[in-house]
């Protein structure tokens, strides 16, 4: 009950008063008995320390109500409360000892004790440590868990409380801030696009992104990797977002580009004569090309795919600064490396002596990419750590495709284990007259079968591309329309040209052997495509698709952001 009265201070404890929130501090005791573990005033020449808030002193009512058969060292009577030989109430302190439960050191001191790991002299005890268990959370002193609990599992949760992590709904339930309408974000890709299974492993958006904040995830498909700001660049640069690829190939190379397999300056059936060809695909061409431009100190680089260390016929970006690289690396892999992701040249700086801007490069890669290339270098804005990388694209070389395959799908289930082909004796796989053909490494033929038996294995992104032919590059390279042995070339800008031109007098080459083959593949892809997409195939709308366009055509979700993705 509070009181009026002045609150008394306890004598010989200065700066303790009452407090007000209980009343008044008891009053002393009559009993000869000293506290436990507190030194008597005036016995060295200090007064009692203070006593803490948390341990406070018995009041006289309930000192005088414990029975003198039952103080500290006494066993408790019937009904009594039980005292510890230290003063200590069971699971209540009343003595100011409690401080030799804190850490070892200043709170035994505190209680004029020696602290537990410290010898009377001094020094400092031999430790014990407790290993941590490995794979599940260690348990606390006295608790007993059971071996098999999850060491994620949550344990006292109050009846109907969630403690699942909240989604990202809670956003729009924290404040009343909306969305801009301009802003697209990753989180709008990852919804339409990636999640989707529409992604086809290109790595535009890597390379668009301003802040660098899309990375490359262990399942080679882009994530995000520090906060999204909500530029835009990465939806509108995606070939399978928000860029209008068909009006792509019309900016690029001009109205002709929309019809049949192009308007190319030239087209031959081409082949290297260097013994290395052995080792490649079709004629070699697009190996010797790029040996010859580096030579010609027209590159300094060529950006191409290399085959993994750790996991056999698996592709990862790789620039080449030699020929010797070059020809290390002849051949194709059917799998994407997603290509513009690895234009960082801090990965490559070991390559190259020149400064960064100073940097010619030339970038192999299937017609999307090309698309991807052409159009982040049609603006002028800065991509983050790309940017050096984006402007030193000059050559691009293109490979013919229909459609390019999930690795793990390809090799390890539809080859590995439905076919039961031994990967590591593969010496070279081809898509050839709508077979897929695999060779193992002394040539014999291992596989022949039809490539619509691997539709499943397929990136489905890739149904939706009617560019065969790769209508943005400057030179495209592939099989159809050529004998076996020699690689279908064709040029269709200066640039192409000139590196044609560099190249040709090492080559043995005649006319394109089949152009029609080339144009049937291309009306055929250009059918499958139209099949596919969701949305209004248009070379004269505007480049970029805005995000509520494409979700009325898919029926995506719109604000993912603001729902629980």
């Amino acid at each position: 009950m509070a009181t009026d009265e002045e609150p008394e201070l306890v004598e010989d404890a200065p700066g303790l008063a009452a407090d007000p929130a209980v009343g008044e501090q008891p009053a002393e005791t009559e009993t000869s008995e000293p506290l436990p573990g507190v030194p008597e005033s005036g016995s060295d020449g200090t007064s009692v320390p203070p006593i803490s808030q948390g341990s406070r002193d018995r009041t006289t009512e309930q000192t005088e109500s414990i029975p003198d058969g039952e103080r500290a060292g006494e066993p408790a009577s019937d009904g009594g409360v039980p005292v510890a030989d230290d003063g200590c109430s069971d699971g209540q302190c009343t003595c100011g000892s409690a401080g030799r439960a804190v850490a070892d050191g200043a709170g035994a001191e505190a209680v004029g004790e020696t602290p537990t790991n410290v010898t009377e002299d001094g020094e400092l005890r031999d430790l014990e440590f407790t290993e941590p268990e490995e794979g599940v959370s260690q348990p606390l002193p006295g608790e007993g868990r059971d071996d098999a609990e999850r060491p994620d599992e949550r344990v006292g949760v109050p009846e109907g409380v969630d403690l699942d992590t909240p989604t990202y709904s809670i956003r729009s339930e924290m404040n009343d801030i909306e969305t801009p309408d301009e802003k697209t974000w990753f989180m709008e890709l990852d919804e339409a696009v990636i999640d989707d299974g529409r992604c086809i492993q290109c790595g535009t958006c890597v390379a668009a992104c301003p802040s660098d904040s899309i990375g490359i995830g262990d399942d080679g498909l882009p994530e995000l990797v520090k906060m999204c700001t909500g530029c835009s660049l990465c939806w509108d640069f995606c070939p399978r977002g928000g860029m209008r690829y068909e009006r792509q190939w019309v900016i690029t190379g001009g109205e002709d580009n929309v019809k049949g397999a192009g308007d190319p300056i030239t087209e031959f059936s081409a082949r290297v004569e260097e013994d290395w060809r052995e080792g490649s695909q079709d004629g070699g061409v697009v190996t010797g090309v790029l040996a010859h431009l580096l030579d010609a100190g027209e590159i300094d680089g060529a950006l191409i795919a290399t085959e993994s260390d750790e996991d056999p016929w698996k592709a990862e970006g790789f620039i080449a600064t030699s020929v010797e690289e070059l020809v290390e690396n002849t051949g194709t892999i059917y799998n994407q490396t997603m290509a513009l992701g690895h234009l960082d040249f801090s990965k490559w700086e070991d390559k190259f002596e020149k400064d960064w801007e100073d940097i010619s490069l030339a970038l192999v890669g299937t017609p999307c990419e090309i698309e991807g290339i052409r159009a982040l270098q049609d603006f002028d804005w800065e991509y983050g750590s790309q940017e050096e990388g984006v402007r030193a694209i000059e050559y691009t070389i293109a490979l013919m495709c229909t459609k390019n395959f999930n690795y793990k799908s390809l090799i390890g289930e539809e080859l590995q284990e439905k076919r039961d082909i031994d990967i590591d004796e593969v010496g070279k796989m081809d898509v050839l007259h709508g077979k897929l053909m695999v060779d193992d490494r002394a040539g014999n033929r291992i596989l022949e079968e039809d490539i619509e038996n691997f539709h499943d294995a397929a990136l489905k992104g890739c149904n939706e591309c009617a560019d065969f032919t790769g209508f943005c590059a400057d030179l495209t390279v592939g099989s159809v329309g050529s004998s076996d042995e020699y690689s279908s070339v064709i040029v269709r800008t200066e640039q192409g040209l000139k590196a044609w031109n560099l190249t040709k007098a090492d080559l043995d080459y005649h006319d394109l052997e089949d152009k029609s083959a080339v144009g049937k593949l291309q009306g055929w892809d250009k059918k499958k495509a139209f099949e596919s997409l969701e949305r209004p195939f248009d070379p004269d709308a505007p480049r970029f698709i805005d995000y509520e366009d494409h979700a009325e055509n898919y029926g995506t979700v719109l604000n993912p952001h603001d729902a629980d993705h």
